[in-house]
């Protein structure tokens, strides 16, 4: 009986951990032709700014990318790397401390 609960219980964790999987759906990549690749070197002018939607909109067509993320202050984020999104992290004023791909 101790052995089914051991096996029962690794397939439980098993099913639980699988929905921790990341997973892009097939309308999460570029269409053929359009390029969506990040490139931050073309913004690191903004370094200092205000964070406002206004200019993470303008940074995000400027760096050619196709997703955003912000990053608050003392906040754990995923390390996943996706090559078109644009990360844009500040301070506690909403200072723009970093501007990354990835």
């Amino acid at each position: 009986m101790q052995k089914l609960a051991g096996i029962c219980g690794g397939a439980v964790a098993a099913i639980l951990l699988s929905g921790c999987a990341t997973t892009y759906a097939a309308d999460d990549t570029a269409p053929a032709g359009i390029a969506h690749k990040c490139d931050a070197s073309s913004v690191q002018s903004n370094l200092g700014a205000k964070a406002t939607a206004a200019l993470a909109a303008d940074l995000l067509k400027q760096s050619g990318s196709r997703t955003l993320r912000w990053l608050p202050p003392r906040t754990a984020m995923t390390m996943d790397y996706r090559q078109d999104r644009l990360n844009i992290g500040y301070d506690d004023n909403y200072v723009i401390e970093r501007i990354m791909c990835g």
